[in-house]
This record gives C-alpha cells, structure tokens and sequence, in this order.
C-alpha cells in the first residue's frame, strides 16, 4: 500500500479551527541540542540549535510537499518555541521502517518526529522506541479522530502515536457499466457480483495483485469482511501468538481472492498490479470496477487539467463503500495513512508534542488533504466546504474509515506480512491448503525456526 501520492487535489487550506481543540500552549525548559539533518538527507550534519531555538527533525514519507509546509507553518505558529526541519525517508514503508528501526536501535538523537506507516507503532512502542504520550496530549490527539485511525495508534491499550492522516480504499465503479449490469449502487455489493457484472459486460475488474503491502491489504480486509482475523490471539511473546489463515473466514477470504484473480476480468499482468497500475486501467475504454485509494480521483482531475484525459471519464466515476464478501454481511475495509511517532531519544520531547499537536490541526490535515491528496483522520474535516468540493465522495470516505480495519498490530508485523505475500501470490495459485501453509510458516519465523 503506498503511504503516499504525487498527485494534488485542486483546493485551498481552510483557516476554521477544530472545534474544542486548543492552539498548542505548553512550553517547556528544551533539553541539550538536537542533530540538525539536512532535508532530502539521513545522516546527521552535527550542528546545534538555532540561536537558542530548538529544532526538531520530523522524518516524513516522500509527499508533494505538504509536509514540509506543514513544518513551515508550525514552525511560525510555535512563536520561537521550536523550528522544524524534515528530512525525507525512502519512498518504499518497508524502507522506512528499516531505516527507522537501526537508527532508533542505534540511540540516534537526530530522529524528534516520524511519519510512521499505520502498521509500524506496535513494533517500536513494544520496543521501547517511542517517548511516552503525555495524558493531556493523547486527550487532545484523540478528539474527533476516526476510529481506524485511533486502533492503529494504539498499543497495549494506549495510545502510542498520534493519528495525523488516514486512508481507505472504495469501491470505484463507472456508472454505465453498474447501470447496463444492473447493479443497484445505492446497496451494497459483493465481490461474486462485482465479478459476474464484469464477465456480463466485459469490463475489468481492477484489483492489486503483486507480491507486496497491497496484497496483505486486500487479504486483511477480505478476512476482516468475512468475520475473521489474521492474528485470532495476540500476544507480545510470539510463541504464544495464533494465526486465523486456516480458519473459516481464512478459507472463505482465500476463496474470494483465488476467485477474482482467476475470473478473467482483472486485467493483463495482475500478479504484478498495483495501486497505480489499477488506477490507469480504471481511466481507459475498458474499466468497470476497481478498488483503490482516493488518490484516483485527484490523479483523474490532475490529469484533466492537463488535457490528457477527456472530463466524461471521471465524469463516469462512482463510489461506494468497499465490496462486501458475503451478503448481509458488512464490509472491512482497508485502513492505511501515517501516525506520528515520538522518539524516545530526542533531546526534545517535550516540544516534539507539542508540534504533532499543532500538526495534526483540523486548519493542516484539510490543507494535507487539499493538496497532497491525503485524507484526514479528524472526522470533522470532511464536513468543511473546501474538503467537500475537492472530495465530491468525502462522506463516503469518512464512513469508509469509522468501518475500516488495520492491518494486524504486532510487534512481529514484518514477518507476517512478509509471510503473508509469500504465501498468498499469486492470488491465482491461492488454495484449500494455502491458509495452513501460511500458519505454519509464520509460525516457524515467530519460534525462530525458519527464515523469510
């Protein structure tokens, strides 16, 4: 799943604050100086603070930018108190979380501040990574915030990072095609029908097979739809954890993935298909059905604008929310965005969060949503005018995360997902036996016993 997307949505920042959410007021004594990084760098350049002002280095995923103003304003806004410099992290998350982790592993005091894909806080809070949220902040960080986005920030029944902006793929549909198929849009759908009203119309059905994040995100949320779990008992001891692959709702999600995948509609190529690659077939002659992120409507808007697509093309574009598995039965859908970590190691803690709290303002996640594409954890965004015009399907949205489902949070998250898609691709060859398969080899890797 990519955390991030280079395409803009055509918009401005709103100027309304969250309502009941306090301008960040906390200053305290800053600790030694921090290791200034260069931005776009990763090693640490020495140096110290900025005539006495604090700064705090803010790891983020590669975006358009936004992130980046972000940290120009807040800076501004923090009146002295602190300046933030971003320093950008590979484009892959498991890059990121690599690099993360040797230097969290290492002490480095340059990383203050971190854009942490939805699945990684488990992993450092468990390892002791993260500083601590104080109890006023994670009050403050919490309000209005959707529900995904708060299960993934939490640990151990607390609250580990902050949420900053969430994700969730839809349903995509091109109205003709649902229409000539017969599909009533306006109700939920299952993915047995999605498949024969592409078969009926000849129109692909886009979805992402590679070997790669997406393809846990499709599993997870066909699993969670289905009434199940990837992880059925968690635990921080990894020999007592219990895997749900080889479950009823394994088998039942297994069997709704080798389905679509060997239907003959997904489109050429799909054991290599990704978000972008759905995306584009969702923009040509032949696209019916797809799920993916948001960002393919600011893409087809950009792309407009650019006079490289005809305006009758997301013209056709409609959402929903994501396909059911079985009928009757509510969907899960997937959860992505970024949380903010707080390292244990800086030399300002204190001030780190305070910024997360001016950077997770309703004023910045609308502006992060305007022109990185980027949805917003705060629910109360997507009722702003600006965020409605922008996002004709934000109501959507919104419901789309109070429903979604995070991927399974666990210290051990890498090796299952790592696991997961080894066991899982190609969705074609998925089987009866491919959910006892994936246990016992996740498994083995969480005893030791066996290698990825």
């Amino acid at each position: 799943m990519p955390n991030v997307t280079d395409n803009e949505v055509p918009g401005r920042a709103v100027t309304r604050s969250r309502s009941g959410r306090r301008a960040p007021t906390r200053r305290r004594t800053a600790g030694a100086a921090a290791l200034l990084i260069a931005a776009g760098t990763l090693a640490g350049c020495g140096g110290g603070d900025s005539g006495g002002t604090p700064t705090l280095t803010w790891y983020i995923n590669p975006d358009s930018g936004g992130q980046a103003e972000i940290a120009s304003r807040c800076s501004d806004e923090s009146n002295g108190a602190y300046l933030i410099d971003v320093s950008v992290l590979p484009r892959n998350s498991d890059a990121q979380r690599e690099q993360l982790v040797r230097r969290l592993a290492a002490g480095d005091t340059s990383i203050d501040l971190m854009s942490l894909d939805v699945p990684f806080a488990p992993e450092l809070a468990q390892a002791g990574f993260l500083a601590p949220i104080p109890e006023d902040v994670a009050s403050e960080v919490s309000e209005d915030v959707v529900q995904g986005s708060l299960e993934s920030a939490t640990w151990d029944d607390e609250l580990v990072a902050v949420p900053f902006w969430a994700n969730t793929q839809l349903l995509w549909y091109r109205k003709s095609v649902a229409e000539a198929a017969g599909l009533d849009m306006t109700q939920p759908v299952t993915w047995d029908q999605l498949v024969d009203a592409a078969q009926d119309q000849d129109k692909i059905l886009s979805a992402q097979g590679r070997r790669a994040e997406s393809l846990t995100v499709w599993f997870n949320a066909l699993i969670e739809s289905a009434g199940g779990h990837i992880i059925d008992k968690n635990n921080t001891d990894p020999d007592k954890i219990e895997l749900g692959f080889d479950t009823a709702a394994g088998k039942r999600a297994a069997e709704v993935m080798h389905d679509v995948a060997t239907s003959g509609v997904v489109g050429p190529a799909f054991s290599t298909s990704s978000e972008d690659t759905s995306a584009t077939q969702f923009e040509s002659d032949d696209a019916g059905f797809m799920v993916n992120w948001p960002f393919v409507w600011a893409q087809a808007q950009t792309k407009v604008e650019a006079g490289t697509l005809e305006q009758d093309v997301p013209d056709d574009y409609g959402w929903a929310l994501y396909p059911q598995v079985d009928e009757d039965t509510p969907s899960a859908p997937p959860l992505g965005g970024i949380n903010l970590g707080v390292s244990k190691y800086s030399s300002y803690v204190d001030e780190a969060y305070d910024a997360t709290e001016c950077i997770t303002s309703d004023e910045n996640q609308a502006y992060y949503m305007n022109t990185n594409g980027n949805p917003a954890s705060s629910a109360a965004v997507y009722d702003d005018p600006e965020v409605q015009e922008a996002y004709p399907m934000a109501d959507t949205i919104r419901e789309s995360l109070e429903a979604a489902a995070p991927r399974p949070l666990s210290p051990y998250y890498s090796e299952i997902t790592g696991g997961l898609q080894r066991e899982y691709h190609p969705a074609s060859g998925v089987s009866d036996t491919t959910g006892k398969n994936a246990d016992d080899l996740i498994s083995a890797v969480l005893r030791g016993d066996q290698l990825l």
